[in-house]
């Protein structure tokens, strides 16, 4: 029988790169520098969540201002009712009969006020934005009328800083 020769443990380990000598003081400057770097990443980070915070934030403010735009929607074709009754309890000449009716008209005004919706004003004779309003006819006028605001058909109104139904105007031309 043969005997095959045995190798050393030595023979088959790869040898190590000899370890640089690094100072003590380039050591600290490079745990320094990593330091750095994390500390600016956290900067950014925290940066990052506060705009988040503030971002969400005023978008829940935004939100609850117009959670109710629905239900002001459908209540203004009420007020407008409200508003038209009104108008023709002045031409009565008995108006202490409607004395209850002023007081509940005035409360519900008080109500939606409270609530955010803004009813846009003085609208005749200003000049027309169809922006912000919505032209439904143009009559012909003398020329100092001309682009501006004849009559209101329909008032508009806004919920917060959003207009939530835009004022039907009639435009001279």
């Amino acid at each position: 029988m043969s005997k095959k020769p045995v190798k050393k443990k030595s023979d088959k380990t790869p040898k190590k790169a000899p370890l640089k000598k690094t100072s003590a003081a380039e050591n600290l400057k490079s745990l320094t520098d990593q330091i750095d770097q994390e500390k600016q990443k956290f900067i950014r980070l925290f940066a990052e969540f506060e705009n988040y915070k503030k971002r969400t934030s005023k978008e829940r403010i935004d939100l609850f201002k117009t959670a109710n735009k629905d239900l002001m929607i459908s209540i203004l074709p009420v007020k407008d009712d409200f508003d038209r009754a009104f108008k023709e309890i002045y031409k009565n000449k008995n108006k202490s009969d409607f004395e209850g009716f002023i007081l509940i008209h005035n409360k519900f005004n008080e109500v939606l006020k409270k609530n955010g919706l803004l009813e846009i004003e003085d609208l005749i004779g200003s000049s027309f934005n169809s922006e912000v309003h919505e032209a439904i006819s143009q009559i012909p006028c003398d020329k100092k009328d001309k682009g501006k605001i004849i009559e209101v058909i329909e008032k508009g109104y806004s919920l917060g800083d959003k207009i939530i139904r835009f004022p039907k105007v009639i435009v001279g031309n």
